[in-house]
């Protein structure tokens, strides 16, 4: 991270030679480094703090004062861990929440990895190096879900390239965490490698016991933020790991893991706080980071602590607390001004030295961006006619006395097999007669594979849905009638990516997610969350029976997460490691290219 002003210019400023550019003047300082409220003056020259204290030498005829009498002065906050993709893209969340007072971002690149190679990354990441705030990466070396290709397209040279720009500071979560478990050599002389650099190793543990984890801890992960209990919070800080505490749209656990604080009492300086790509209305309702210190200190955490968590321990864990995470002279001027601490929202947001966000509204400009540039993949190349045919989504099932491994849901993302008896119709599994269940297809959008499945409580009244928001990005296809399901994924075929709704023969909605199939391409925050609720409402008025629809859609074709998965391999179970029925190749009457 490289700051424009020089430090002979600081060192003026700090001594009233030179006029300061900005002047907070009258404000209550939250100091992160000594744990105190300090009633001081803050003095910015470019893009860097010159002066923290009472002397007012900078102020010059062209310095720009700020009166925070009353308020409070704090650092900008810091997200170590964002999913810049969940329908919202980076320019839209961005929009949303720099106003809301965070000014470090820190984005897992999965999903624009997956459809942009290096290359194409490799030029988004520098077209957005005009954001407001700082927006930094972590780079993912496996996807969430095993594919044919993945070590090719993950290739080792490719990824440690993307490690040596200044925008990366490190690798993005492991969520097949059993990799790093059995010692993935990739995985590990990769982490070697991140290591030499001086980067850091972000973590993904769900479900991982003490034993275990200790092989993660040895492995050289140095975050998790994957506890849902106090204890697991425990088990992962006295392993010597940075431990995050959760709380977001699929995992509200907040209240539950800050009791590592309130009821542990444990020292702090290794507690970070994360909202994990919650869904856009969750963001709209609930806020960002703002909202997880406004909900720690509730729940009772002292202000300084909380507010620590999510500036100077977050930086220090990103080792760049040399930049950022705190105020004081030499430092990026990213800073807020808080009207109170009950609720956290900043009146006035100055990101690297401007004025970016005054009252909950964005001043500082957004780039705009052609995503389509960087993009090497189709979005698909299998015949839009192949997905007409209702029979492709179909269940195979041949003799009625057999059973079938049903895909039951016991909540948002976590699911168990269910053995089934289901009557056979011409070769098909028929579930007309069974209330609550729902055809499933993942389907290659090459139209290599096609992986089946049957889902209970999912939507009782679904006729058709086809999704590319899932971990795969592949096609997922949802319904009870085969035709409805067939019209839903030849309009999303149309439409380049994204989610299509039908009831019988009618659209009922259609929301366009043209960038790899999970984002927008629009850079108002509000079309992500209109497109969210509209979804949800949908669902839910067909039977879906929890809160959390894009998680469920992104997490059923992930390999990691306990019970049944549609992954690229077939019907997987990972709680055995067995493919109960395998991915079949797209027949090949249907599989020839129009024309």
């Amino acid at each position: 991270m490289k700051l424009h002003a020089a430090r002979n210019e600081l060192i003026d400023v700090a001594q009233g030679r030179r006029s300061a550019d900005l002047y907070i003047k009258g404000g209550t300082l939250i100091n992160v480094y000594s744990g105190e409220f300090l009633k001081q003056n803050v003095a910015v020259y470019k893009d860097s703090i010159a002066y923290v204290g009472e002397s007012e030498a900078s102020i010059g005829e062209n310095t720009q004062v700020i009166d925070a009498n009353g308020k409070y002065i704090s650092p900008g906050f810091i997200e170590t861990h964002a999913h810049p993709w969940v329908f919202y893209n980076p320019i839209s969340v961005t929009e949303k929440v720099l106003p809301l007072g965070t000014t470090t971002t820190v984005n897992d690149n999965l999903f624009f990895y997956l459809h942009m190679g290096s290359k194409g990354f490799k030029q988004m990441l520098n077209d957005l190096k005009v954001m407001p705030g700082n927006f930094l990466w972590l780079v993912r070396l496996v996807s969430q879900a095993d594919y044919p290709g993945e070590r090719e397209w993950f290739h080792p040279a490719d990824i440690q390239e993307i490690l040596d720009d200044e925008q990366v500071v490190g690798t993005a979560e492991v969520t097949r965490w059993p990799l790093l478990y059995k010692a993935d050599p990739f995985l590990l002389d990769t982490i070697d490698v991140v290591k030499e650099k001086g980067k850091i190793v972000d973590g993904h543990n769900a479900g991982c016991s003490y034993e275990k984890l200790n092989s993660i801890a040895a492995s050289g992960v140095d975050a998790c933020h994957e506890a849902i209990t106090a204890q697991e919070a425990f088990d992962r800080l006295r392993l010597g790991l940075w431990t995050t505490l959760r709380n977001s749209s699929l995992r509200p656990d907040l209240p539950e893991v800050i009791k590592l604080i309130t009821e542990g009492n444990v020292k702090t300086n290794r507690v970070l706080m994360t909202t994990d790509g919650p869904h856009p209305a969750f963001i709209e309702k609930e806020g960002f980071v703002d909202g997880l210190v406004r909900q720690a200190v509730e729940l009772g955490v002292p202000v300084m602590d909380a507010i620590q968590m999510v500036t100077l321990n977050a930086a220090t864990y990103l080792r760049l607390d040399d930049y950022i995470g705190g105020i004081a002279p030499g430092k990026r001027a990213d800073v807020l001004i808080l009207p109170n601490i009950e609720d956290f929202r900043p009146e006035l947001v100055v990101a690297g030295g401007e004025v970016a966000a005054e009252k909950g509204e964005l001043k500082a400009p957004l780039p705009e961006i052609n995503w389509e540039s960087y993009v090497v993949r189709e979005p698909f190349t299998v015949s839009k006619s192949v997905l007409e045919n209702p029979d492709l989504y179909k269940y195979p099932h041949s003799l009625s006395d057999d059973s079938v491994p049903v895909v039951y849901f016991k909540s948002n993302v976590i699911t168990k097999a269910k053995e089934t008896e289901l009557p056979s119709v011409n070769g098909f599994a028929d579930i007309s007669n069974q209330e609550g269940m729902v055809y499933s297809a993942l389907i290659d959008r090459n139209g290599k594979w096609v992986t089946k499945g049957i889902l209970e409580r999912f939507a009782i009244d679904l006729d058709g849905m086809a999704s590319t928001y899932n971990t795969t990005t592949e096609l997922l296809v949802v319904g009870r009638d085969s035709k409805a399901m067939a019209k839903a994924a030849s309009r999303v075929h149309e439409i380049g990516g994204g989610i299509v709704v039908v009831d019988g023969e009618d659209i009922i909605l259609e929301i366009s997610l043209p960038l790899t199939g999970m984002m927008n391409t629009d850079s108002s925050f509000d079309t992500a969350v209109k497109n969210h609720d509209e979804l949800l409402t949908v669902l839910q008025e067909r039977g879906f029976p929890f809160h959390d629809i894009l998680y469920t859609l992104l997490f059923l074709t992930c390999d990691f997460l306990p019970g049944l998965r549609l992954t690229p391999y077939g019907l997987y179970d990972v709680k055995t490691d067995n493919i109960l029925l395998p991915a079949e190749p797209v027949p090949a009457l249907l599989g020839k290219e129009e024309g």
